[in-house]
């Protein structure tokens, strides 16, 4: 619904309206669909809790990378970060309004410059870079333990879906569990 809501796993067909879910119960399967928005995988360092959100460009506007990291107890430093295939910053176009809406949540000057070296102009639109805004995002909480950001899934078609490449398109699944 590309909001911010975050759910327990254990809870997801009571009401599934929801853009992450998190786990504590080993064997349950926290997963994320996406086409071209990112997914993010979390855990914390103890191994006892996980998390699934999906974060394009609206989910991480609106927070959800701080609601997910809100529904672990542990200090947010404790918690490790992994960003699945995404739509490419050499390929993810946006108007400037996009940009403006992120500039509007900066905390701060260096947040603004920062936020803005994440959109690179092209033509009349930007390009905008969705696996620096989350880095970003997790560092402003604490969180240096992030890995992945190296997938383009418009750019790489024989590996993953795009729906802005081919508009009508299956989706990419990210899941993540306690063993």
């Amino acid at each position: 619904v590309h909001g911010n809501r975050v759910i327990n796993c254990s809870e997801i067909f009571k009401d599934n309206r929801a853009d992450g879910s998190f786990s504590k119960t080993r064997g349950e399967v926290c997963v994320v669909l996406t086409a071209d928005c990112m997914p993010i995988l979390l855990c914390n360092r103890k191994g006892d809790q996980v998390a699934a959100i999906h974060a394009g460009w609206r989910g991480l506007a609106s927070e959800i990378i701080k609601s997910a990291v809100g529904v672990f107890p542990d200090p947010n430093e404790e918690i490790m970060a992994y960003m699945g295939p995404a739509i490419g910053p050499s390929a993810f176009e946006v108007g400037g309004d996009v940009l403006e809406i992120f500039l509007a949540g900066a905390e701060s000057q260096t947040s603004k410059a920062e936020i803005s070296k994440a959109f690179q102009p092209h033509l009349d639109r930007y390009l905008a870079n969705l696996y620096s805004l989350a880095r970003l995002k997790l560092r402003a909480l604490g969180i240096v333990d992030i890995y992945g950001g190296e997938f383009c899934t418009w750019t790489d078609k024989n590996q993953f879906f795009s729906f802005r490449r081919d508009s009508r398109t299956g989706r990419n699944a990210s899941l993540i569990w306690l063993c």
